[in-house]
């Protein structure tokens, strides 16, 4: 029976008991789970980012294909974690725990150990010590089986726990979309013991014309036709090769997006004397630690009282509600700026070789203007469901047993998801 034909008659049973070619003994049935069947044992999943896809975004009217699989599929918007940023929020996506349990807390870090951890530093983001509080579902699907493939999610390109995805890239904002289209749909060629059963996809053109832009500028909305463009491509290649109506497709964003004009901007040398800090990041989310012989609880208490424009804690007073500031690479001090809002310094303006952004994000992970878009399709799931508003977390459980392995511990809730999926297609418990 060849790869397709299989995935056929597994369709039916798609989250359910797996699929077995022919009568086999236990010990057979292992020997051939290990050598033959990876990306063959499950339906399909392919995991898809745009980044900033704001949830309000699909009602513009511009993405006709995302809005097909929509219409067909599971629509929701999606409340990111806190910090309400980029790499925080993919890495808790495949994980299903908040960044302050897997230890990318921003995107900008400082680890005693480690040191200082930025997007731009390619060493840092390929440093699998930054990581590895957390085992990505790549990892845990890789050794039950299935194949894996990335297509610039963030986390892959570390050896986390000694291991890659079975196929990845490192990052380069030069390849275009429909490059990054082409890659998966190469992947997806291949011949059936080398073919990945687990699959993601990042497009970040909606993300990067929303900082430069803000979100309801013209570039956004062209962005937004660009990357369904792409997604267009996508699902043309899918149907070609007989998968479209046979896998599992879930589209997702890491947040949203909001206005930020560029004189917005909360002066922290104002406040205090920035030699008396540690400045580990500037930003709509910034963080401070203590200095040697400097009087830090003295800086605590005066940015702890209300501030124009912002709110800062020390992290052990950090609301509860964020599930932020155990992990020991949160600062001390963390300052959050009201939405339209920078915290930054005179100096770090004055160096500033870029137009300022206009939009920005990594607010409060509950504002509106935060939300993210997922929508779901394939034989899994509900046919033109509206579901109701649920936390990012829950999209590790979901995909855990949309490929039936048993998910690792976990910050996300199956039970609030699990009324996505079509009656007849209900996942067998792990």
């Amino acid at each position: 029976m060849n790869w397709l034909s299989r995935v056929l008659i597994c369709s039916f049973v798609a989250v359910g008991a797996g699929c077995a070619s022919h009568s086999t003994t236990p010990a057979q049935a292992t020997e051939t789970t290990t050598q033959q069947t990876k990306a063959t044992a499950t339906t399909p999943l392919l995991l898809i980012s745009i980044d900033a896809y704001r949830a309000d975004y699909l009602d513009r009217g511009l993405s006709p294909t995302l809005q097909a699989l929509a219409a067909s599929g599971v629509r929701a918007s999606m409340q990111p974690s806190f910090p309400s940023l980029t790499f925080p929020n993919h890495y808790t996506m495949v994980t299903g725990l908040v960044p302050d349990h897997h230890g990318i807390v921003n995107n900008t870090m400082f680890d005693p150990e480690l040191g200082k951890f930025t997007l731009s530093d390619r060493k840092a983001v390929g440093n699998e010590f930054w990581w590895d509080q957390a085992t990505p579902i790549w990892e845990t699907a890789d050794a039950h089986g299935i194949r894996t493939a990335t297509m610039f999610w963030p986390g892959s390109e570390a050896p986390i726990q000694g291991h890659h995805p079975d196929y990845w890239k490192p990052f380069d904002a030069k390849v275009t979309a429909d490059q990054r289209v082409d890659q998966v749909l190469a992947w997806l060629d291949l011949p059936a013991d080398q073919r990945p059963g687990f699959v993601t996809l990042y497009f970040n053109a909606v993300d990067t014309a929303g900082h430069e832009h803000g979100p309801d500028s013209p570039q956004v909305n062209q962005a937004i036709q660009d990357t369904d463009e792409a997604m267009t491509r996508l699902v043309e290649g899918l149907k070609q090769r007989g998968l479209y109506d046979h896998m599992n497709i879930i589209v997702v964003a890491d947040h949203g997006m909001a206005s930020a004009p560029a004189d917005n901007n909360i002066l922290m040398d104002k406040l205090i004397s920035m030699k008396d800090v540690d400045t580990v990041t500037l930003g709509v989310l910034a963080g401070f630690n203590p200095r040697r012989k400097h009087d830090f609880n003295a800086i605590e208490e005066q940015l702890e009282q209300p501030q124009q424009h912002m709110h800062c804690w020390d992290k052990t007073r950090v609301p509860r509600r964020l599930n932020y500031g155990s992990n020991a690479r949160v600062p001390q001090l963390v300052c959050l700026a009201d939405v339209g809002w920078r915290i930054t310094t005179t100096e770090a303006l004055a160096k500033r070789k870029n137009p300022a952004h206009v939009g920005e994000h990594g607010y409060d992970n509950a504002d509106p203007t935060m939300q993210a878009i997922f929508v779901a399709h394939g034989p899994a799931f509900q046919n033109g469901a509206r579901f109701h508003s649920f936390s990012n977390v829950d999209v590790y459980p979901l995909m855990a047993q949309l490929l039936r392995i048993p998910p690792r511990f976990n910050d996300g809730s199956l039970e609030d998801v699990q009324g996505m999926f079509k009656p007849t297609a209900q996942p067998a418990a792990q």
